[in-house]
């Protein structure tokens, strides 16, 4: 017999129902952890709204050293007091190989004690003033800014909605655990000794798991600590398991990320791991640390809230100084652990519905996308020329472009378009639709959607010189035969450089020499194009072509130019990643609105005559 799908969830909304009925106080704690929870979100909704600039930049200038990683991770985590959106920054970031695993685990690290922050916020001011006075003119002004159109206006008022739900949180839980003093004693339930230790872990990590949030639990806590409502060592205990709770949110979390994310999962799971099992054998060293730290920061004996926040920062900071030296092993081990599948033909690699939240990581992701897509074409166009795609990479003198093969092939374009082509350009394009852009990203997003066109453009182009490239390279006419062999080689030469571009990105300096190399096999494009360069009304006037082989010539000259064309702007616009796009060099590539309509207009001009040529 198979249960109802929400079974689960009516009996848990039922059993809290029944016991609001019988307990306001209960009521009370659940409302404060319901708000405190709300607040968590709208926070991570205001500070989403500011990803695509500021955050984004300062996390790729921060990352080059791991220290720098780890202090972006804490500096990160306590100004947003989210850890789960630094980690969703994080992923898209490595996804989109805008930073390396090793800086992505430093960065994950340095969440982690920037977690802690909040338990000495919360322990030191939320306990000790009215934070409910603060909560209500912090929601007043953060709707009316939620209401605003601007987008940095509506993400602070997130923010200040956030903190004031927060606030709000604190207070009611606080309020409820006052309010069990007077009929209920929870600390006569404590458990005492290494039993009470790892039971209480238990639950902070279910807990935690429950509330998706490491934060609202170490409230929770010490609220309850506060109240006396637990004890001290009951509270450590806590903390130990609220801890390694947030991996837990960590690996679900990643089950829908790539390859990357789930490496970064990993980590994060070991660290938490590997920390807890630190504090929970060393639970009394850790004690002897408090004490003194606490006689050096003027803590008092009494004050166990502020106790527990130091106990929390101290076997956080203890687990990355004993992980920072494993970094490279544990690299090592989650590369060799975790590998990635085989890619389908029809599925992408790079981009991912995760990355959408933070435009530079999805458009950086979709120029990579981009140059796999331009890999496709280039073996289609290979294909089309007469040249195996391994063949033509490794040719390395100039004249090795003339070698004919022994027999002409004719290699069936629509069903590798179809099969190789298609899928994954509608996938970029879908992708491209839903990025959110404004700014100088939408250059960026215009200049990836023209790259994405003109290498369907070059495919059809492609297709139609294939006809009679087949039929004249033999040709009897030995002008007519040379003139088609020199365009394969020529073609086959831009082919070759193209793609020796795109697989080592690493031999440009930056954008400027990309840009010098592109316009040198362009102008050899323009010089060798017999239309212009006189060469086909030679052959005209000397009749050595008759005309209907020289209207064929020059149908199929413009075809291999537009190839050429086609493939050179995807280049420019693809071959470079954004990072050293985003410098002043940046304005020599960015599409000027009018140069993007000249492009359209050239587009449905070519789709028309290719109309008329196939009528």
């Amino acid at each position: 017999m198979r249960l109802p799908p929400h079974l689960p969830l009516t009996l848990a909304l039922g059993l809290l129902a029944w016991a609001f009925l019988t307990s306001p106080t209960l009521t009370e704690i659940a409302a404060g952890i319901a708000l405190f929870l709300f607040g968590m979100m709208s926070l991570e909704q205001g500070f989403k709204a500011f990803t695509g600039g500021a955050l984004e930049t300062v996390l790729r200038r921060s990352t080059n050293r791991l220290w720098k990683s780890l202090s972006f991770g804490a500096v990160a985590t306590t100004l947003t007091q989210s850890s789960s959106l630094v980690s969703v920054i994080t992923i898209s970031f490595l996804s989109a190989g805008l930073m390396t695993l090793p800086q992505g685990i430093g960065v994950i690290f340095g969440a982690n004690l920037g977690t802690t922050s909040g338990a000495w916020l919360i322990a030191g001011l939320g306990l000790k003033i009215n934070v409910s006075a603060y909560a209500m003119p912090l929601l007043t002004f953060g709707v009316i800014l939620i209401f605003n159109k601007a987008k940095p206006l509506k993400g602070m008022g997130y923010v200040l909605a956030g903190i004031g739900f927060l606030f709000l949180g604190i207070h009611y839980m606080k309020e409820g655990f006052e309010a069990y003093q007077d009929t209920l004693d929870l600390s006569q339930f404590a458990v005492a000794g290494l039993a009470g230790l790892l039971l209480y872990t238990l639950i902070g990590i279910i807990a935690t798991v429950i509330m998706q949030s490491s934060h609202a639990t170490l409230v929770l806590t010490i609220t309850a600590l506060a109240a006396g409502q637990i004890t001290y060592e009951n509270a450590l205990a806590l903390s130990i398991g609220a801890n390694v709770g947030t991996t837990i949110t960590a690996l679900l979390g990643a089950v829908g990320a790539n390859i990357e994310g789930r490496r970064l999962a990993g980590a994060h799971l070991i660290f938490n791991v590997v920390t807890g099992a630190i504090a929970l054998s060393f639970i009394q060293v850790f004690l002897v640390a408090v004490e003194i730290g606490s006689s050096w920061l003027g803590i008092r004996d009494d004050n166990h809230t502020m106790r527990l926040a130091l106990f929390h920062t101290l076997f956080n900071l203890t687990g990355i100084i004993v992980m920072v030296p494993f970094i490279p092993r544990l690299v090592h081990l989650l590369e060799t652990r975790l590998k990635p599948k085989p890619v389908k033909l029809d599925a992408a690699k790079y981009i991912n519905d995760n990355m959408l939240e933070m435009p530079a990581a999805a458009l950086e992701a979709s120029r990579q996308e981009l140059v796999r897509l331009f890999g496709r074409v280039y073996s289609l166009s290979a294909q089309v020329l007469n040249y195996e795609p391994g063949q033509l990479r490794r040719i390395s003198a100039r004249e090795a472009f003339d070698s004919m093969p022994e027999r002409l092939l004719n290699p069936d374009v629509d069903e590798l378009y179809q099969r190789k082509v298609k899928p994954l350009h509608g996938l970029i394009l879908d992708y491209l639709a839903r990025v959110p852009v404004q700014g100088k990203r939408a250059q960026q997003l215009v200049m990836l959607r023209v790259a994405n066109q003109q290498l369907i453009e070059a495919v059809k182009h492609a297709k139609h010189l294939q006809k009679n490239l087949l039929r004249y390279l033999n040709a009897s006419n030995p002008h007519l035969r040379d003139e088609y062999r020199q365009l394969r080689s020529r073609l086959g030469f831009l082919l070759h450089e193209l793609d020796r571009l795109s697989k080592h990105p690493e031999d440009i300096e930056d954008l400027d020499d990309l840009l010098l190399v592109v316009d040198d096999l362009g102008n050899d494009l323009e010089r060798h194009d017999i239309v212009n360069n006189g060469r086909l009304d030679e052959l005209i006037r000397r009749r050595l072509i008759s005309a209907e082989q020289a209207t064929s010539l020059m149908n199929d000259n413009s075809y291999a130019y537009r190839i050429g064309k086609n493939l050179l702007a995807v280049a420019r616009a693809t071959f470079l990643p954004f990072v050293p796009m985003d410098s002043e060099l940046h304005d020599e590539l960015a599409l000027q609105p009018e140069e993007v309509k000249a492009i359209v207009g050239d587009m449905a001009a070519q789709a028309q005559g290719n109309e008329e040529n196939r009528s």
